[in-house]
């Protein structure tokens, strides 16, 4: 009886445990839902969220939630060396959504290439996420800025 009840009770504190960080789990859905509004002037606030909703086109809209970092004036995504759903989705069609709050922005992802950007970007996570991208190689890496279409 008493594994029974150990059972269910960690059966629930997993899943509450799931729940409460469901924001910061890489999970996919489809698309994004409210109207488009223009690209801020500043990312600042964008940059700020835990967790922000990208949405790309494959064969159909594919949304995905990831954490961005902010260099200069450039809002970015990273999926590190993990050639994503949502990275496949980018090298087919640049056309992206973002959703923060509850905006959509309408924005083109863009790789980045530039070893010198790169590091900055590196930086800019760390000082973020208290660590640097476990994988620092740009050719072997999947870095995109975010730029007004």
């Amino acid at each position: 009886m008493f594994r029974s009840i150990f059972k269910t009770s960690l059966k629930g504190y997993l899943l509450l445990g799931l729940m409460a960080c469901g924001d910061q789990l890489p999970l996919s859905s489809g698309a994004l839902t409210g109207a488009s509004v223009a690209t801020p002037t500043s990312w600042v606030g964008v940059a700020s969220d835990d967790v922000i909703q990208l949405e790309t086109q494959g064969e159909g809209p594919y949304s995905v939630n990831l954490w961005t970092v902010l260099v200069g004036d450039d809002l970015h995504v990273f999926a590190g060396d993990n050639y994503a759903n949502w990275v496949e989705h980018i090298e087919a069609n640049a056309l992206v959504r973002l959703q923060s709050e509850n905006l959509v922005y309408d924005l083109k992802a863009e790789r980045v290439t530039d070893p010198g950007h790169f590091e900055q970007f590196a930086q800019a996570w760390e000082a973020k996420y208290g660590n640097r991208p476990r994988n620092e190689s740009v050719q072997e890496t999947y870095l995109f800025r975010l730029t007004e279409r």
